[in-house]
């Protein structure tokens, strides 16, 4: 998610430990109460914030979650393979920063004990379920290779994202240099019909001039013409400048965005679950 743009927060019924509940984090804005907790919808709302920053900077164990898709009361397709079976979970924050924009993904990766790899739609529907902590004692450890496979997911999905940024930093450079275009082409396309009238209007006064039978009429008839001519050059060296004008600020544009294009990024690992589904 885009920081400065729509965000979510939910908050237990005891609140956040080490906020001293919701009564210290400022006035509530749009907060809808839901049952034993509440869930606030806003954007730049300051209390979104305290809860997102102190969410992330909570210290989380390794637990076992058991899931309990009986108890949802539902069908959710994509999980019912997942029925009966147990596996290794990790949540990251993956967060960028590019042209100037700072952004959030939340990337899920996940092995089941069988060795398949979970669709991260599938364990974002894993979350819509009741859960409950089980015993930490009983479940075995988590050994390297996993988080190694874990990892790897992860990297995968960071690698498309990055991807989907660079599309699309590409794709704000083209607008821009096609809004820039455009500009240059109607501002080209005036000047030159300007100049072709002139144009015309110099080949009238000079078959005119021409064709005037006193000296005061053909010294009125230079007159005008070399006033046109004046008024043409003045055109062309219009549409030079103008040419240069959009060369400068194509220039512009490019340092702008070669300032801008590199990606800075961190990935901060929120949590690692054993999960199961019954």
């Amino acid at each position: 998610m885009r920081r400065g743009r729509f965000r979510r927060a939910r908050i237990g019924s005891r609140g956040l430990p080490g906020c001293g509940g919701l009564e210290r984090l400022g006035p509530l804005g749009d907060v809808r109460v839901l049952r034993a907790g509440v869930e606030l919808e806003a954007a730049d709302h300051p209390l979104a914030d305290a809860v997102l920053a102190r969410a992330k900077q909570r210290d989380l164990p390794v637990q076992e979650v058991q899931f309990d898709y009986h108890a949802y009361g539902g069908k959710v397709s994509i999980l019912e393979p997942l029925l009966g079976k147990v596996g290794w979970l990790t949540l990251s924050n993956f967060a960028v920063e590019s042209l100037g924009q700072a952004e959030d993904h939340l990337i899920f990766a996940a092995l089941a004990d069988t060795g398949e790899t979970l669709e991260e739609e599938a364990v974002r529907r894993l979350f819509s379920l009741p859960g409950s902590v089980q015993d930490s004692s009983v479940f075995p450890a988590f050994v390297s290779d996993i988080e190694s496979q874990l990892k790897t997911v992860t990297e995968v999905r960071e690698n498309q994202i990055s991807r989907v940024i660079s599309d699309r930093n590409a794709q704000f450079f083209e607008a821009e240099a096609d809004k820039l275009d455009g500009w240059a082409d109607d501002l080209k396309l005036g000047l030159e019909r300007e100049i072709k009238e002139l144009d015309r209007q110099i080949k009238e006064a000079r078959r005119a001039t021409t064709a005037a039978l006193t000296l005061e009429e053909k010294l009125a008839g230079q007159k005008q013409i070399k006033t046109l001519e004046s008024q043409r050059n003045d055109r062309r060296r219009s549409l030079f400048d103008a040419q240069d004008r959009v060369d400068k600020q194509r220039d512009e544009l490019i340092s702008q965005i070669e300032a801008k294009l590199t990606q800075t990024s961190s990935l901060q690992q929120l949590f690692t679950v054993r999960w199961r589904i019954v």
